[in-house]
């Protein structure tokens, strides 16, 4: 019953939030039209305005990735990581997660075809991947949208989320699975 409610929910949300949004706003004498092109200007200043953060974190991720760093540091921590069982395969992916969404998507796919849909690692990939963020993508479009220049706690405070989803993600599927 649950899953035809919801199969209808998705069914129906986009044709009448496409038709009620209009509708509202015309019955309450709003210039639908012009108020959606103000609005498509004040993205297109966003987005100029965020570019040079987006840059400067594709710049660093490419050059992190590029270096073999991911490997030093894994081979690195591989003592550390046994000790809390935490695989040293998905690692990189817990490094890779909070700096970029396609760089991780890649990782978590070649990990999934590397072990299986199934296995154990692959669940591990998939649940890390889902609960976690692209920290330093978000805290730039965010905080460079509105200008924001000290963080504060925001990066810290991230940071720790996104290890605790990392760690939380492998020990529920090492208990579930």
């Amino acid at each position: 019953m649950i899953r035809t409610i919801l199969e209808q929910i998705s069914l129906w949300a986009i044709p009448v939030l496409l038709v009620g949004i209009p509708l509202i706003g015309m019955i309450r004498r709003i210039k639908v039209y012009d108020t959606f092109i103000e609005g498509a200007k004040e993205g297109f200043q966003v987005a100029v305005r965020i570019m040079p953060f987006l840059v400067g974190i594709l710049v660093a991720i490419g050059m992190f990735r590029a270096s073999g760093a991911m490997d030093l540091l894994t081979d690195a921590l591989r003592p550390a990581m046994s000790a809390i069982t935490f695989p040293p395969e998905i690692f990189p992916l817990a490094v890779l997660r909070p700096l970029s969404g396609s760089g991780s998507l890649a990782l978590a796919t070649d990990i999934i075809k590397r072990y299986g849909p199934d296995s154990l690692i692959a669940r591990m990939a998939a649940t890390m991947y889902g609960s976690s963020e692209t920290l330093f993508y978000v805290l730039a479009v965010y905080f460079g949208a509105i200008g924001v220049k000290r963080t504060r706690h925001a990066i810290p405070s991230a940071i720790v989320g996104d290890i605790v989803a990392a760690l939380v993600a492998v020990a529920i599927c090492t208990w579930m699975f």
